[in-house]
């Protein structure tokens, strides 16, 4: 016995022991009783199922009952709760057996508080139901139901049965009244459990759906990159490039690009402004290379009209179109001594005169700056700047060649088709070993030489598919190989200085030695027969690497000099573990 039920009891021990003649406590302040100890267990912190049958149990110390229901309908995916006296967990169904459910759905439907003197003699219950609440002929059974709303919505219903044994005094209408403010108090903590419910259900589905969402994004977080208009590929060395475009972008430091010619670095350039807080402002380019220095001083700080032959009109140079913007200045290392001492000014100052001009002009132009001359030699040589050297190359970025990316080939090959097919409404593909034959190759004209090869094959094939016999390193008519062969021939080196500074690795020139090479068997071995010119046996290994030596290094080519598929020769090379050379 709890305490509640503990004072209620001492209250009855001490009115029976009061004299006759005292008033008896009134049925008003009992009621009032009840409902303040009904709210403290309302309001306690436990489960909806234990809390309603706590009320239950405590309604016994407040009326002349012998069993009581709670019983709640199911809502919005909530279960329905059927609790009583007594109750423990799993016994629902026991306590769900004694509700008459005729009676039950009447009190639902209206919305009005049911009362049955004799259950047994009532229309609202049947037999069964008299019998379930242990009505007899001897034993006479009364109900009382009332409704428990949630605002004007019914969710269930308060329900208690007694035993009419003519001689307790029943004031049914006090009952009901009392029932219903307990079934008021039971309707507001139902509603406040259900919502507390649904925000955690909701929480709940809430977090697994960002847990999943965080596990299928890891993956992705992992291989994101950044995206560039013009930048195809999927390599480490493409990703890892492209983060670091990321990064620097978001800094006003000015940017050194360092690549072969043809990686791309006019595409990365622009990246960069387009992804800092300049992008709303110009990117201008111009290539230093292209022009001499009279027009390029012209070029990049404009004129006043008059300050030179044909100077009709002033003009604007690029560093004032760029202003707030971004400068890109393109074979940067090509220009002369003289103009390197006037773009170091602009570069330290953000100032310059234009051309025949003596007003200043103050600019906020991001430099970046691109090269494939290597400047550390440059430097150590006397020509190019220290000075200027170290302005433009606070932030360097080494673009990657085509032949460190072999699995972007395919893709790159695949977009360039696209273009052409697009341009020329044709509707070619490329057949799965044309694509492996582009990959053997390695390119040193970089992605520009790999767009010609594509457009000039696309060019000349006749199918809907490009085979590997359509490309011109098969027919042994690629001049770029030729090209790059030639470039292979050993040159005499100068000498170099003594400088403490990095200096870019350079790969050695290949000797060729030209030698007879007999033809390699279906499995890239060297068929037994054959021989050197001197008569002294060669290995197969020393075979192969004479016939990728006479064909310039070319895959292809070498397999058709040793009678062999691309794939056989590719399979052979690996075998010996032989290392391709590029040019």
């Amino acid at each position: 016995m709890d305490m509640a039920q503990r004072e209620v009891r001492l209250v009855e021990s001490e009115q029976s022991r009061k004299p006759m003649d005292q008033n008896p406590i009134p049925l008003s302040e009992i009621a009032l009783t009840g409902i303040f100890e009904i709210s403290k267990i309302l309001t306690a912190p436990a489960r909806l199922e234990v809390t309603l049958a706590n009320v239950v149990n405590l309604l016994q110390s407040f009326l002349q009952m012998r069993n009581g229901v709670v019983s709640l309908l199911a809502d919005d995916g909530v279960p329905d709760i059927t609790v009583g006296v007594g109750w423990n967990e799993g016994s629902d169904n026991r306590y769900r057996a004694r509700l008459p459910q005729k009676a039950i759905d009447q009190i639902v439907a209206t919305a009005v508080p049911l009362v049955a003197d004799n259950v047994s003699a009532h229309p609202m219950f049947s037999a069964a139901d008299a019998l379930a609440l242990g009505a007899t002929e001897e034993t006479r059974v009364s109900f009382i139901g009332v409704p428990i709303r949630i605002d004007s919505r019914v969710v269930g219903t308060l329900t208690i049965d007694r035993v009419r044994d003519g001689r307790a005094n029943f004031r049914m209408d006090a009952d009901v009244r009392f029932l219903t403010m307990v079934a008021n108090l039971i309707g507001q903590t139902v509603k406040l459990h259900r919502v507390v419910a649904r925000d955690r259900e909701r929480l709940m589905a809430e977090s697994h759906r960002l847990q999943k969402e965080l596990l299928e994004l890891k993956p992705q977080r992992d291989k994101k990159r950044v995206r560039v208009d013009g930048i195809v590929g999927e390599s480490a060395a493409i990703r890892t490039l492209l983060a670091k475009v990321s990064i620097i972008a978001k800094s006003q430091s000015p940017v050194l690009l360092r690549g072969e010619s043809g990686t791309g670095k006019e595409l990365i350039a622009k990246a960069i402004h387009e992804l800092s807080a300049r992008a709303n402002g110009p990117f201008i380019k111009i290539n230093c290379a292209a022009l001499p220095e009279s027009v390029l001083e012209s070029e990049l700080f404009g004129h006043e009209k008059g300050a030179f032959t044909g100077a009709i009109q002033s003009r604007k140079g690029r560093f004032e179109l760029a202003d707030k913007g971004t400068l890109f200045l393109d074979e940067i290392g090509e220009i002369s001594a003289s103009f390197q001492a006037k773009l170091l000014r602009v570069l330290q100052e953000q100032e310059f005169e234009r051309v025949g001009g003596n007003q200043t002009i103050k600019v906020n132009v991001r430099i970046v700056a691109a090269t494939n001359r290597n400047l550390e030699e440059a430097v150590a040589r006397k020509e190019f700047r220290a000075d200027l050297y170290y302005r433009i190359n606070v932030v360097p970025m080494i673009l990657p060649p085509l032949r460190d990316r072999p699995t972007d080939i395919p893709l790159l090959a695949t977009e360039f088709l696209k273009n052409f097919n697009k341009e020329n409404d044709r509707e070619l593909a490329f057949e799965p070993h044309a694509l492996e034959l582009l990959k053997a190759c390695s390119f040193p004209g970089n992605v520009r030489e790999l767009e010609n090869c594509v457009r000039r094959t696309a060019t000349l094939a006749m199918g809907p598919q490009i085979l590997d016999s359509d490309f011109a390193c098969h027919q042994d008519e690629c001049l770029s190989a030729i090209l790059w062969k030639g470039h292979a021939e050993p040159a005499p080196e100068r000498p170099r200085p003594q400088i403490p500074l990095q200096v870019l690795p350079r790969k050695a020139p290949l000797e060729v030695v030209p030698r007879e090479t007999p033809p390699l068997d279906a499995a890239g071995g060297v068929t037994p027969s054959s021989e050197a010119g001197n008569g002294a046996p060669m290995s197969e290994r020393d075979r192969l690497v004479s016939a990728m030596e006479r064909s310039g290094w070319v895959q292809a080519k070498a397999a058709r000099l040793l009678g062999l598929t691309p794939r056989q020769i590719g399979y052979a090379l690996k075998k010996y573990d032989i290392e391709l050379k590029h040019f």
